[in-house]
């Protein structure tokens, strides 16, 4: 079994952060089925490990602890698959942490900080030692901004950061403040430059982006007004423009929100998770446009996370407490080889 399949991770929402998963779970994936089997190795209890992030070259995992105080930890993978803390939670200088990403030279973690109705969304940088270890915080830059949906956009909420193809650049997108913000991370330091600042639709609460595999689209999960837009990436200076965008399903009477996003590392096809809609929707990219290929249903209610692996995508069904498994077909459309797996309170999955 474990020679023909892969690791998967899943993150989920613990009882103390008002879920009822175990923490951070091990199955397996075989990529010839795209069947899902838990594995032998115990979960670990981590607090609201609501996003996973792997070492680019160390057995290393990085989670977000999901609460107000603000959390991330380290934790170790060894030659079995155990899974152990690596030295202590650190603070991530900021309320509920939602997404982190190690820069590609292994030194740095970077993490998104959602905030809460009275704190500011914030981009926190910690060092990591050479075995992987949480170190110091070096940077922490608060955004600031607002936007026009009531009870959502009273303020900033930092959701997601990351590093864009080339390397030069850190993105952090901004759900409050419908912007996206660029900056130039000093790996020297690990202090952040901001060097762009690009506005998106008023009301849309971009959420997570996603790269075109040559760099020089993003696509955007706009969380507030259910859309997917297009927009063109000028990597010489950080700076987005908006090209098109299309309705991220076509269920109607629907208070739909889209969550997670992948693109094809071929290029022409992008998957997005509609939470409400609950399907898992399919476009395929011409120039810089979307076509809407079809939806299907995600294996379970309010799918969230979305990872693209050996022509699978994982999806962690948050409410349903289920992670499916829906094959990649040669024209982008999508189907589910095997019922889903339980998983309380899962809403993300790392596929190693």
């Amino acid at each position: 079994m474990r020679t023909n399949s892969l690791t998967v991770l899943t993150g989920s929402y613990t009882p103390d952060s008002g879920g009822d998963g175990p923490g951070i779970a091990a199955l397996r994936l075989a990529p010839a089925t795209g069947e899902l089997s838990y594995d032998e190795v115990e979960p670990l209890p981590v607090s609201g490990a609501s996003f996973l992030a792997a070492h680019p070259s160390l057995a290393v995992v990085y989670s977000t602890n999901e609460t107000e105080a603000g959390t991330v930890s380290a934790v170790a993978r060894a030659d079995d698959g155990t899974l152990s803390p690596l030295g202590s939670p650190m603070s991530s200088g900021g309320a509920n942490p939602c997404h982190l990403t190690v820069h590609p030279d292994g030194e740095w973690l970077l993490t998104a900080n959602y905030g809460s109705d009275t704190a500011p969304g914030k981009v926190a940088v910690h060092r990591l030692g050479t075995d992987g270890q949480l170190l110091e915080p070096t940077d922490l830059v608060i955004h600031e901004g607002s936007g026009p949906v009531a009870g959502r956009q009273e303020g900033s909420h930092a959701h997601q950061v990351l590093v864009d193809p080339a390397g030069r650049f850190v993105l952090a997108t901004d759900l409050g403040a419908d912007t996206v913000l660029t900056y130039r991370l000093d790996t020297r330091t690990g202090t952040l430059e901001r060097v762009a600042v690009n506005p998106m639709r008023a009301g849309s609460g971009p959420r997570h982006l996603a790269f075109s595999p040559d760099g020089d689209l993003v696509f955007s999960a706009d969380e507030l007004s259910s859309t997917v837009t297009c927009h063109r990436y000028h990597a010489a200076t950080g700076i987005l423009t908006a090209l098109s965008s299309v309705p991220a399903t076509t269920a109607e009477d629907v208070a739909n929100q889209p969550g997670g996003i992948v693109a094809s590392p071929c290029g022409r096809f992008v998957w997005v998770t509609n939470r409400g809609a609950d399907t898992v929707a399919a476009f395929r990219r011409t120039g810089s446009t979307l076509e809407p290929l079809g939806e299907i249903p995600a294996g379970g209610t309010w799918p969230r996370g979305l990872a693209l692996v050996e022509g699978h995508l994982l999806v962690a069904n948050q409410h349903s407490g289920s992670l499916a498994v829906l094959r990649v077909l040669d024209d982008g459309t999508l189907t589910q080889p095997h019922p889903p797996v339980p998983v309380p309170s899962v809403v993300c999955a790392l596929a190693l």
